[in-house]
């Protein structure tokens, strides 16, 4: 067994498997004697370990300290432990029945809180005396700005599972061990709340002690979960019992103990939107604490939400939230419904984007995006054309650790031909080819290094490139045509499509390897059809961004208008509205649209009871992608009469990328 107080130094083939650990200890040594990583002398480190290595010598840690801080009057410890009762609640059962394993194993389960304090602890009685040594214990500090690179820190400040081995920790002192953590994130507001640690001796390393770290933090979190959704319910329970007087015209908000709402109940049409902004699931909607009286409750609420009634509520005794009375909203017109801004990228300060909707199937798409970005795992969008995969791609983007700050590559697979698709995609050297420009050039996964790639019309992509970019995901890099120098990447990819991939993979027009690789994460983008409440607050904004952009006052529609647009089936989704507002704004002269001034496909209607106006039924709902992409370029076709041009733009693809979808569907370029 590798005795802890020099592991690092002992070798055996299973180490040199993993890494050089006399490289890693060298590259060290010269990161600290040069105060900069050198790309030749650390070639053999893995990124997310030189990234930790520069914050830690950028916070002022003594490299050469041989134990973490530890407070010695236990009062912040049991503080942080009561704190942190729930968490360490849900992780008892996980450590309960990984602990007997342990006990022989010399290793340690460590639970910790989000500034890497460790709460509790469990495993072999031998390595916890070795612990000891270095501040491995209850009380113990271990965030990264307290003691470098380690697995506890390293995880927490990156947001994902981590494994940190012997040289690779940042301070001497802990060098002889070995530790894979995962962070624990709140299942509300997923936010990081502590870290789940396995360490121990370097003896115990193993390529997969990162993925059994993480299924432990994903069972915790499922625990937190549950303990979340019961106390949802109770709260609830105590609400009812309170027995405030409230009307049934009321809103009701119920609040968590640190002010998140964890309830919601807006009767139709009071307010006219069922979630006004600030009162979304999960979201802190005031700071609350147990101290606080229901004046000091009603002084922390925005005023136009002041409630008419509070209610403090209690769980066994212990103040657990409150209960807002939100009466009837007496002013006519709607709360606009909050959008989910995507902030602009590094250097494109004004590339705000908005991504619309309050319908529950957007609602979850967008939240799956940002939980797939927290993952940093390969993610597949399909929707139908327009319906706004490329804003999901920016939400993943933005919402991913680097917050927008790294790169963000976009490739159109369907506007490349096969013969330059290779060096796009993976770059090429000086002569690799006819064409070949002199100086090389970096490909597209190269410049998307550290950020996000995003494959736009991914089933576009060459039959016979396929295996390359799975081999990319697979090892995390690349090679460049006519060049043999492996190319390290970290990037992670979106692909987008209008198909159904699931049905390309048995019509053996894509790879079943690589579907089952891109899609284990997908995001369905509903179309607008399927999201009708969102189709007035898309109209107002798109009305309202277009008069802005041609500096002239919105246009007024009718109700007439109003309720075409409500009825009408959108085959080009949101960007065929956004088409529609700037077309009216060139068309409309006296501000006030009405009937005559929508295109044809508007004027089909169908009468349905109550005389309301709903869009032509299609007798069965297409089975797939594919073939509701057909009958959007048939409807579209229909609607402009047979202008290519028109068509092209109200789908929002390229003239060639029709002509090419309508020989594919075989459908004749021309109506009338």
């Amino acid at each position: 067994m590798t005795d802890l107080a020099t592991g690092f130094h002992t070798r055996t083939g299973m180490f040199e498997d993993w890494l050089d650990q006399r490289a890693t200890m060298r590259a060290w040594e010269d990161f600290l004697t040069f105060k900069e990583l050198d790309p030749i002398r650390t070639s053999g480190v893995r990124r997310e370990i030189l990234e930790s290595w520069s914050r830690s010598l950028a916070s002022g840690i003594d490299a050469t300290a041989e134990l973490a801080p530890l407070d010695e009057t236990e009062e912040r410890l049991e503080d942080a432990r009561q704190k942190n009762s729930e968490l360490r609640a849900a992780a008892r059962h996980p450590f309960e029945k990984i602990g007997p394993l342990l006990s022989e194993a010399n290793a340690l389960l460590i639970l910790t809180d989000a500034e890497g304090l460790v709460l509790d602890q469990i495993g072999d009685l031998r390595t916890h005396d070795a612990a000891r040594s270095i501040h491995l214990v209850r009380g113990g500090q271990w965030d990264e700005s307290a003691i470098g690179t380690n697995g506890i820190g390293t995880a927490i400040r990156s947001g994902r599972p981590t494994v940190v081995h012997a040289s690779e920790h940042f301070c001497q002192g802990i060098k002889a061990w070995t530790c894979a953590a995962a962070p624990i994130r709140d299942p509300v507001d997923q936010r990081i709340i502590g870290a789940v640690d396995l360490s121990g001796p370097p003896s115990i390393f193993r390529p997969h002690n990162v993925a059994m770290i993480a299924a432990v933090a994903r069972e915790i979190e499922s625990s937190l979960a549950e303990r979340q959704e019961m106390r949802r319910t109770r709260l609830l329970e105590a609400f009812l019992d309170s027995g405030p007087t409230r009307s049934s015209r009321d809103a009701v908000v119920i609040l968590d103990r640190i002010g998140r709402v964890m309830y919601h109940r807006f009767p139709a049409g009071v307010p006219k939107t069922p979630n006004p902004p600030g009162l979304t699931l999960g979201q802190q909607f005031i700071t609350l604490t147990g101290t606080m009286s229901d004046q000091d409750i009603a002084r922390a609420i925005p005023p136009h939400l002041q409630p008419s009634g509070i209610s403090r509520l209690f769980l066994d005794g212990e103040f657990s939230g409150a209960a807002l009375i939100l009466p009837p909203r007496r002013s006519t017109p709607a709360i606009a419904a909050e959008p989910f801004r995507i902030p602009p990228r590094a250097g494109a300060e004004r590339d705000e984007l908005l991504m619309i909707g309050q319908s529950p199937k957007f609602v979850k798409a967008v939240d799956l995006a940002r939980r797939t970005a927290a993952a940093g795992s390969p993610v597949l969008i399909q929707g139908e054309t327009g319906a706004g995969k490329e804003l999901f791609a920016r939400l993943i983007h933005t919402s991913a650790a680097h917050k927008g700050r790294a790169p963000f590559v976009t490739v159109n697979c369907g506007a490349i031909s096969a013969d330059l698709f290779g060096s796009e995609l993976f770059g090429h050297v000086s002569g690799a080819f006819t064409g070949a420009s002199r100086e090389g050039k970096a490909g597209k996964f190269e410049q998307a290094d550290g950020g996000v790639l995003c494959l736009d019309e991914i089933g576009e992509m060459p039959l016979e490139l396929q295996p390359y970019l799975l081999r990319v995901l697979e090892q995390r890099a690349v090679y460049r045509i006519g060049c043999s120098k492996r190319r390290q990447v970290d990037v992670q990819l979106v692909a987008m499509t209008n198909r159904d991939l699931g049905q390309e993979v048995e019509a053996g027009r894509f790879r079943r390897d690589l579907y089952y690789r891109i899609g284990a994460m997908t995001i369905e983008v509903p179309p607008l059809r399927e999201r009708p409440c969102d189709i007035p607050a898309l109209a107002d904004h798109f009305n309202r961004a277009v008069a802005t952009k041609m500096r002239r006052e919105p246009l007024l529609l009718s109700e007439e208008v109003a309720t075409r647009l409500g009825a009408y089936g959108w085959p080009g989704n949101v960007r065929e509205m956004r088409n529609l507002f700037e077309r009216l704004h060139l068309v409309v002269s006296d501000g006030v649209v009405t009937e005559a001034d929508l295109p044809p496909a508007f004027l089909a209607p169908v009468a349905v009871p109550h005389g309301k106006l709903s869009a032509p039924q299609e007798p069965d709902l297409p089975p797939n992608l594919t073939d509701m992409e057909e009958q959007a370029i048939r409807r579209a076709l229909a609607a402009e009469q047979g202008n290519l041009t028109r068509v092209a733009a109200v789908l929002g693809i390229s003239r060639p990328t029709l002509y090419r979808k309508l020989k594919t569907y075989g459908i004749k370029r021309s109506y009338g």
